[in-house]
């Protein structure tokens, strides 16, 4: 048995006591601290603690102890009450460190000086790696990845797309970052835009890189379904990405994170393999490999014409027997 529950009721409530003021998150934004009970509550200057709420009385509830010696939250005839798990209160509430009520619109807990709380995070932060350095990094990427599809894509020597693809890319990455920093400052306290463009410039170079690797390894191998498919793996990128800009905003959500991306990514493929189906009659995305590389990046072995036009004598066959025999 630990600790805290041997200990006597009195002895676990003993003060100072923390008012907090919380979001709808949870979040705490407020802390408030008071020496003894009683604590008057409201808006009215001579509490001991102003509830700045215009749906509060000037004169709201009260906490004191109880004769048990837990603390007892009391309404002093507010128009709006006290509201506690949606349901509003009629008599004293007996209340620990983890009771949310509602007064108003303003949420709050009260927690006393022996309240046990929860162990430290392990910091992962990479403190580091933060500000100028990896958001610097992260365009530099993002802008060599767009200039090697510039180049791969070049078919007219058009040089003004050397210079709007990089900017594209960055562009697009300073949106993109910019409004997950702004979720950052909202529900972690911090910005970190470098952090969010290292993991823009990443992940566009992840999607270039993959792409081209699949398309290398399909055409030297004869590996059709690589570039067939390539739309997975582009949707996996994605939402490897996703994960590490959720992870920056919240890092103590890590694994609810993990299984949400990964839900997301199948739930995608799913919907991608239906649309092509409903499209095209096929899973895949593209009836036959795009990609043409030079002969030298071949690695599978030549077939010889006599046996290749065997193959497609034996397509012929099939095909007419599937029409009915009619040749």
């Amino acid at each position: 048995m630990s600790d805290q529950a041997q200990a006597p009721a009195s002895a676990l409530w003993r003060g100072p006591w923390t008012i907090e003021t919380l979001a709808r998150n949870g979040e705490v934004l407020h802390r408030h601290r008071v020496a003894a009970l009683p604590i008057r509550m409201g808006r009215a200057y001579d509490n001991d603690f102003i509830v700045d709420d215009d749906y509060a009385a000037a004169h709201h509830a009260v906490v004191e102890a109880g004769e048990d010696g837990k603390l007892r939250l009391r309404d002093l005839g507010s128009r709006n009450g006290i509201v506690h798990r949606g349901r509003r209160i009629k008599d004293a509430l007996a209340i620990d460190g983890d009771t949310v009520v509602r007064m108003g619109h303003t949420s709050l807990r009260i927690r006393g000086a022996s309240h046990q709380v929860a162990p430290e995070l392990v910091d992962r932060t990479m403190h580091g790696w933060e500000g100028m350095l990896p958001g610097g990094a992260g365009i530099v990427l993002a802008v060599l990845a767009a200039l090697l599809v510039a180049w791969l894509t070049d078919a007219s020597n058009d040089l003004e797309r050397y210079a709007q693809f990089p900017a594209a890319a960055a562009g697009i990455g300073l949106v993109w970052s910019g409004l997950w920093a702004f979720g950052n400052r909202l529900f972690g306290r911090r910005a970190r835009l470098g952090r969010h463009l290292f993991i823009y410039g990443c992940a566009l170079a992840a999607l270039v890189g993959v792409r081209l690797l699949a398309s290398v390894l399909a055409y030297a191998w004869s590996l059709e379904w690589l570039t067939a498919y390539a739309s997975h793996a582009a949707v996996a990128t994605v939402a490897v990405a996703v994960y590490f800009h959720l992870a920056t905003v919240t890092p103590q959500y890590r694994r609810r994170l993990r299984l949400a991306c990964g839900a997301l990514a199948v739930l995608a493929s799913v919907l991608i393999l239906g649309g092509n189906m409903q499209r095209h009659g096929r899973t895949a995305d593209e009836l036959y490999m795009p990609v043409l590389l030079p002969p030298e990046l071949r690695a599978s072995p030549d077939v010889p014409v006599a046996d290749y036009m065997k193959q497609v004598e034996a397509m012929k066959r099939e095909i007419d027997e599937e029409r009915g025999g009619t040749p």
